[in-house]
């Protein structure tokens, strides 16, 4: 299917959520691909909904429908998605930042209060940048460094921090995990890898076919990356400072495997955090603190 240039914004949301639905893919994507290719407001849709799409809308909009009818997440196909309130632009070496890792942001905050503490922060396997990005901009006085092996996703993830006024406080640098690194940090946060590698096939497409296999998996269960960061803070220069916590997140059956590790590190007791859908999505490591437990963020 394609849109005919006389064809109107109103009529285009219709139509193409209609294609979709067609599709099997329900929900407000045709709403949000019109909106965001278009460039316009949900104000505009209402009040110039008539207005016609023109020969480069058309275009834009036909490419669209057919991606996401082949499978594409709508953040793959508009570029950019919003984690914290604030806008990353992605590339195919990125995860697409998900709800679910805010909540590991909230409980990294919630471990070091104080908007004016000079944190030091460690964002192993950063990505987008996304968790350290949205880290900085809710901590003015703070430093951090994201690690990545990618340097494609270290591109970009510089370009994040720039466009969300971080940069002059961010660095990102290549390295496998820990390695390579000194120093103490007041936050070690990591969104690691962590699906096994035979359950990758039985993904969805939007995952297993957009998503980069290097953040997806975790080795065979799942857990390497969680094993590889552990023991670097336990045997390497890089290492926690008094007072200072490391959040993982974690798969939504991973907490209590993870959660062994820690404690096998030597980094106990922990912290479980749920997310919005209930499930323990963030593990933290405190060792100067004897607290545990599962709370809501």
């Amino acid at each position: 299917m394609t849109f005919d240039p006389a064809q109107s914004r109103s009529e285009a949301v219709r139509r193409m959520s209609e294609a979709l639905a067609a599709g099997g893919i329900t929900g407000n994507d045709a709403r949000f691909l019109v909106l965001d290719l278009l460039g316009l407001t949900p104000t505009d849709l209402i009040l110039h909904g008539a207005a016609l799409l023109g020969p480069a809308g058309a275009e834009r909009l036909s490419e669209a429908l057919h991606r996401r009818l082949a499978g594409e997440p709508v953040a793959r196909i508009v570029g950019t998605w919003e984690f914290w309130g604030r806008a990353f632009d992605l590339s195919p070496e990125t995860l697409v930042p998900r709800p679910d890792t805010e909540t590991l942001v909230e409980t990294a905050l919630a471990l070091q209060p104080g908007r004016e503490r000079p944190l030091r922060i460690l964002d192993l396997g950063t990505g987008s940048g996304c968790i350290l990005v949205a880290l900085l901009g809710e901590r003015p006085k703070a430093h951090g460094i994201g690690i990545d092996r990618s340097q494609a996703a270290l591109a970009q993830a510089r370009r994040n921090a720039v466009r969300n006024g971080v940069a002059e406080r961010a660095a990102f640098v290549a390295a496998d995990w820990t390695a390579g690194l000194t120093g103490a940090f007041d936050l070690v946060v990591s969104n690691p890898p962590y699906i096994a590698s035979a359950t990758i096939a039985d993904l969805a497409t939007e995952v297993r076919d957009h998503d980069p296999a290097a953040a997806l998996d975790g080795g065979a269960d799942g857990l390497d990356a969680y094993r590889a960061i552990l023991q670097g803070l336990a045997s390497g220069p890089v290492r926690l400072a008094p007072g200072g916590a490391l959040v993982f997140e974690v798969g939504y059956d991973q907490a209590d495997a993870v959660g062994r590790l820690g404690r096998g590190a030597g980094l106990a007791p922990e912290r479980i955090v749920e997310d919005l859908a209930g499930h323990a999505r963030v593990v933290a490591f405190q060792p100067d603190h004897a607290r545990s437990g599962v709370e809501n963020p």
